[in-house]
């Protein structure tokens, strides 16, 4: 089985916009969420959307 991640990632939110690049400790927050959805169960993919 294909295990496929997908990140939802709206930029243009009304209650905080421009969420996905907010730095925590140094780093946008997508990419915490893309590092930490990489280690789930090997996904075949992970797709930011």
């Amino acid at each position: 089985m294909k295990v496929l991640c997908v990140i939802p990632a709206r930029y243009a939110s009304t209650r905080l916009p421009g969420k996905p690049l907010k730095l925590i400790a140094g780093k946008p927050m997508i990419q915490h969420v893309y590092e930490q959805a990489g280690k789930a169960k090997k996904p075949a993919e992970v797709l930011v959307a």
